[in-house]
């Protein structure tokens, strides 16, 4: 179902999300429209409104937009005007600025990446799409190891990750809000790989259920990474 979502423009591509049901809602559809994915890849693979993943350099790649759909269906309550999100493994920066067309203006979405380089080109690619994102705040991107999260805009309503960790980080579930969520594919390279909600209560209790399963490529180092 995923390849048939392709279009020849971003608009069609989300278009066709919808008609798979796959975006259900109208805020994460229009964050999608207004996010056009053609400016966040680097335009040597795929098509940009091909629904699948496609490489943006240093063994990084953006993942596919039904994939992109479900993580902002899944957190589409925690991303309401005025809450802020934390996006661990930006790469291109594209899923942050939909994040952050979702919280508004009053809102903030922090992209998190370990490649200084493709912070560098997420800062490019947002300004190209709509600078004011980045000179009124709503979007900030820093170059740190995102397994560890970014305290400095603690705590989040919402946390998505992009590559795939061998467990849930302790760090991350201590930034996420009460009540809060994030969406975290999870398990080793080669491997089952599934895509988890983890909710925190009111009372900080936590609940972790596996949605479906998945294929990431994995969340590690910087060294690692490059090295792969």
């Amino acid at each position: 179902m995923a390849w048939r979502c392709s279009g020849q423009t971003n608009t069609e591509l989300v278009n066709n999300l919808c008609d798979a049901g796959i975006i259900g809602n109208d805020r994460v559809a229009d964050a999608m429209r207004q996010t056009d994915r053609g400016r966040y890849v680097n335009g040597r693979g795929l098509s940009a409104y091909t629904d699948a993943p496609d490489s943006i350099g240093y063994n990084a790649t953006i993942s596919a937009p039904h994939m992109h759909a479900h993580a902002l269906e899944q957190l589409k309550d925690f991303l309401l005007p005025g809450m802020h999100a934390l996006d661990v493994g930006s790469g291109s920066g594209y899923l942050t600025a939909a994040m952050a067309r979702m919280v508004g203006a009053e809102g903030k979405a922090v992209g998190v990446e370990h490649i200084e380089e493709l912070v560098k080109r997420s800062l490019e690619n947002v300004k190209s799409d709509d600078p004011r994102l980045l000179t009124e705040g709503r979007v900030v991107f820093a170059a740190v190891d995102g397994r560890k999260g970014f305290p400095e805009h603690a705590p989040y309503n919402c946390i998505h990750v992009g590559a795939a960790a061998e467990y849930i980080p302790d760090e991350l579930i201590a930034q996420l809000a009460a009540p809060g969520r994030m969406v975290i594919p999870v398990g080793r390279e080669h491997d089952h790989q599934g895509f988890y909600q983890v909710d925190k209560r009111e009372d900080g209790s936590v609940e972790k259920k596996e949605l479906f399963g998945v294929m990431y490529v994995p969340l590690t180092d910087r060294h690692h990474q490059i090295g792969r």
